[in-house]
């Protein structure tokens, strides 16, 4: 007896639907160097928002950013930024009007939108403008020009845990994924990380998004991991696709979690059922450093009396990032070359940095799941010179 696999009875929910991100093949604006500011007077920041979409799980996004931005801006010293609020409805085209009004309106950098159509739409309509785009997307597609992503991507994700595994001398990795867009690119992300360091790729398994074709391809799956010697399994499955079949039925199959160790691409403690399956025990996952990230849920909770949606951070770390800059009393605070310095920001998920083609790169720690619990097993680096860069 497996698990039932319910892929489309049981759609993702909103948070692993942002987090996994809808990849596109999109036109990166080529945006311009950034708007000179008077750091002595507020600074206008347009924050983009789903809301007005007429879908409440969007309006919920839409309150946690704005509220998560404004407590970054109370905690801003000696910064003062003129968060101008925008929604910008279902539709990308929208999204793209409503953030020519805004800087029409006198905004000198945007903070969003969620969704990377409506993030690439807007950096499209404003990059002639001069003005730079953060957006709270993770699809490294739309990034570039004008256009950076603040979440969390999956070559950030790959490059740490592929990083750690070589170092505890898991270094051939045999790639696991389905067969869709965000599949193909998960495993992209992870064979480039492999190329990039000590480790071997053992090779790349693919199975069709459905119950019957991950059942079908756990056979071949167990018989790659023999025949290539594979001493780690990278899986691109989430909870709410194949993973708690794989997680099942691969050990079933003779892959040995004892023996070959079990990494996710995505989060394994999100819901927090995951982390009773059986596959996933003693398995790697990356998180944000959580002594940081539970100190904003705590405060966040307190302050608004609910608990923050998984993504509200983002807009926490992207204000953070605007009042560093500004802080700095320089008129070109917020061209690229400042916005991707070097030695980064940080914000209630650790340390980041913009990086010049748009994307991002996160300190994360890696994790390991024993006994149904989460543990920290290398812990998230505080500055770009440590563990894990």
């Amino acid at each position: 007896m497996f698990a039932v696999l319910q892929f489309a009875r049981n759609p993702l929910p909103k948070i692993l639907v942002l987090l996994s991100a809808v990849w596109l093949a999109a036109c990166v604006p080529a945006g311009n160097n950034g708007p000179a500011i008077n750091t002595r007077a507020p600074v206008p920041v347009a924050l983009l928002l789903p809301g007005g979409s007429g879908n409440s799980g969007d309006e919920v996004i839409a309150r946690a950013l704005r509220q998560a931005a404004e407590m970054a801006i109370s905690d801003l010293d000696g910064v003062q930024i003129d968060l101008r609020v925008y929604n910008t409805g279902a539709s990308p085209a929208m999204a793209a009007q409503t953030a020519v009004r805004a800087v029409d309106e006198g905004a000198k950098i945007i903070l969003g939108p969620v969704f990377a159509e409506a993030a690439n739409a807007v950096g499209i309509a404003v990059a002639s403008r001069n003005v730079n785009v953060l957006s709270f997307s993770n699809n490294a597609d739309i990034a570039g020009g004008n256009v950076f992503v603040l979440g969390p991507t999956f070559e950030n994700t790959a490059n740490r845990l592929v990083s750690y595994a070589a170092r505890q001398g898991k270094r051939n990795i045999l790639v696991v994924h389905d067969a869709t867009t965000a599949g193909e690119v998960g495993r992209r992300a992870i064979e480039t990380a492999v190329s990039r360091s000590p480790a071997r790729l053992a090779g790349a398994v693919a199975y069709q998004f459905s119950q019957e074709g991950v059942v079908s391809a756990v056979p071949n799956i167990a018989t790659q991991v023999r025949s290539s010697g594979a001493d780690a399994l990278f899986l691109t499955a989430d909870t709410a696709g194949a993973l708690p079949l794989l997680a099942q039925m691969l050990p079933e199959a003779g892959v040995n979690p004892d023996s070959v160790k079990y990494i996710g691409l995505t989060r394994w403690d999100i819901p927090p059922a995951t982390l009773s399956l059986p596959g996933v025990q003693g398995g790697w996952f990356a998180l944000p450093d959580p002594g940081l990230n539970g100190q904003f849920q705590t405060r966040f909770q307190a302050t608004y009396g609910e608990p923050p949606h998984p993504i509200a951070g983002l807009a926490y770390d992207g204000i953070a990032a605007i009042g560093a800059l500004v802080k700095a009393g320089k008129p070109d605070a917020l061209t690229r070359s400042a916005l991707t310095q070097g030695s980064g920001f940080v914000g209630v998920n650790g340390v980041f940095r913009l990086l010049p083609d748009g994307t991002n790169e996160r300190g994360l720690a890696v994790a390991q799941i024993r006994n149904n619990q989460v543990f920290v097993i290398d812990p998230a680096p505080r500055n770009f010179g440590g563990a894990g860069f």
